[in-house]
């Protein structure tokens, strides 16, 4: 079963697809689930995943990158989530903001902080999300106050990755406080993690995604030069907007990747077992989830690759950035609970890679913007 084939792919991605599917298969499954038990960062698969040049590689091959696009990026997501979220996860943030730097950063910016990102010797991040504020984008409450040729940071970040691995992060502030200008009150700053009122520490351990690393981060008086604004005061908002349309495509990669996973888990399982003096798959209930489980993978991977056509070419891309994002991450959800269930008992297992895809499913629902706000989206940005 090939759930994951180049016939939708876009010729020019599929050679980075091929790469990504051999390092998964070498690197990645097979330390899945150790590291989802231990619960480490799996920093062995990150430097193989920079060796084999398939890490932070999004970055201009101007700044020392490869040039990767968003389609050849969604080519790798769905390949390294199939073989696992967590890992997959860490070797994808190693370099998450840098897009941003690369689009509205000064050359001063790109040379001291993206060629390091894209050279492999620094990770990043991207610090949005605050303990209070969920999705809201404009209701952020870290605020940044310039004092002569500094800002000054205050306030917290929280489910930031790379919070406390990181070299630098990305980080979303108020700077502004104009009750007629909701959306143009914020900016963005890159905030080196050694700077002084930084402090960083991981979450408690999460039910899934145990391979990768979120923070909780506390700005305390945490001055950076004036120089680390990026782009115009006041444009975070919409810099960032830009950004996340580009990211939830990605993200329907995440939700292909384990929706494969679990499709793949099930069949096997089934074409395995008996019951009743019968092969399990021989059952036509059996028959009709696979198949319904197929119908639902199927119709999201045609949305999510039509998504990312379309936001490339910057077309109506909030609206179809939204649909694809909401679209696989709920079909990876739907297809894991069929999975456990065809699975029975044997599904509650840990070291199922149906339980740890299970458990991992509930995840991309939630971030790069809940699945809900992204319904408010599609209703809003939908083509009229």
């Amino acid at each position: 079963m090939e759930l994951l084939d180049d016939g939708i792919v876009p010729e020019h991605a599929r050679e980075v697809k091929h790469e990504a599917r051999e390092f998964a298969a070498e690197h990645i499954a097979p330390n899945a689930e150790e590291y989802y038990r231990r619960g480490e960062y799996p920093w062995e698969v990150l430097e193989a995943g920079i060796e084999a040049g398939l890490v932070a590689q999004d970055v201009p091959e101007e700044y020392g990158g490869r040039g990767f696009d968003l389609e050849q990026v969604l080519a790798i997501a769905e390949e390294f989530y199939r073989a696992d979220a967590g890992i997959a996860l860490t070797l994808q943030l190693a370099s998450f903001g840098a897009e941003i730097l690369a689009d509205h950063g000064t050359e001063a910016q790109k040379e001291e902080y993206l060629r390091p990102v894209a050279e492999d010797e620094q990770l990043t991040g991207l610090a949005v999300s605050e303990p209070e504020t969920g999705s809201d984008l404009a209701g952020m409450t870290t605020t940044a106050e310039q004092d002569g040729d500094e800002w000054v940071l205050n306030g917290e970040k929280y489910w930031i990755g790379n919070g406390v691995e990181a070299d630098w992060v990305t980080v979303y502030a108020k700077t502004g406080d104009d009750p007629d200008n909701r959306y143009g009150n914020y900016s963005l700053f890159v905030v080196p993690t050694d700077a002084d009122g930084y402090d960083a520490e991981h979450i408690p351990e999460k039910m899934g995604f145990r391979a990768s690393k979120q923070a909780h981060i506390e700005f305390d008086d945490c001055r950076i030069p004036e120089e680390n604004l990026i782009g115009p005061e006041g444009a975070g908002f919409f810099i960032l907007a830009e950004f996340f349309n580009h990211g939830r495509v990605i993200v329907g990669g995440h939700g292909l990747g384990l929706a494969a996973a679990a499709i793949e888990e099930a069949n096997d399982f089934v074409h395995d077992r008996a019951a009743f003096g019968r092969d399990v798959a021989d059952f036509q209930a059996v028959q009709h989830t696979l198949a319904e489980m197929r119908l639902e993978f199927e119709a999201a991977r045609a949305l999510t690759w039509r998504a990312a056509n379309k936001v490339a070419a910057s077309d109506d891309a909030g609206f179809w950035a939204a649909l694809a994002k909401t679209k696989s991450t709920e079909v990876a959800a739907e297809c894991a609970e069929q999975g456990m269930k065809l699975h029975g008992g044997r599904s509650v297992l840990t070291d199922r890679r149906i339980a740890r895809v299970y458990r991992d499913v509930r995840i991309p629902v939630i971030y790069e913007g809940a699945n809900d706000i992204q319904r408010d989206l599609i209703y809003r940005q939908q083509p009229r």
